[in-house]
């Protein structure tokens, strides 16, 4: 089904029309179309892939700065839904703390979004459990160094 998505990738906006039709908002297809994040940091602090239940991977990669986020980068092999929820995810924890941004609840990326279809609410958990399993690989490498 979603083969058919990427035929018309920019040229005539029926892309966007179906993505609407679907369920996605502008803004979630924003992201999508755009990938305003996407790619890796080479000179990133922390980094980390997870593959979700439904085959979409998402790596993502870190750099902080003075104890806070100053970047962020995710590469998305999967659906419009993974990718939009990702690149709303970077939007949202620029800035944060560690604590502060493993603290993000799904329902704030969803928010960010707009709208996204109920069958693709799978893909913000994903984009959330990323960030936290990074963070968490990042806690456990300071706890075993002594920092």
């Amino acid at each position: 089904m979603e083969y058919d998505l990427v035929i018309d990738f920019k040229g005539t906006g029926r892309f966007r029309e179906r993505l609407l039709r679907q369920g996605y908002s502008d803004r979630a297809i924003d992201y999508y179309l755009n990938k305003p994040y996407m790619g890796t940091l080479a000179d990133a602090d922390l980094s980390t892939e997870l593959t979700g239940d439904c085959g979409d991977t998402m790596k993502i990669t870190m750099k902080m700065d003075q104890g806070k986020i100053a970047d962020v980068r995710f590469e998305v092999d999967g659906c419009p839904g993974s990718v939009s929820s990702a690149m709303a995810l970077v939007d949202i924890i620029k800035g944060k703390t560690l604590d502060e941004a493993y603290l993000v609840k799904d329902s704030e990326v969803f928010f960010r979004l707009e709208a996204i279809p109920d069958e693709k609410v799978h893909c913000i958990q994903l984009a959330v459990k990323s960030l936290q399993n990074v963070i968490d690989q990042y806690r456990q490498n300071a706890e075993h160094s002594g920092s």
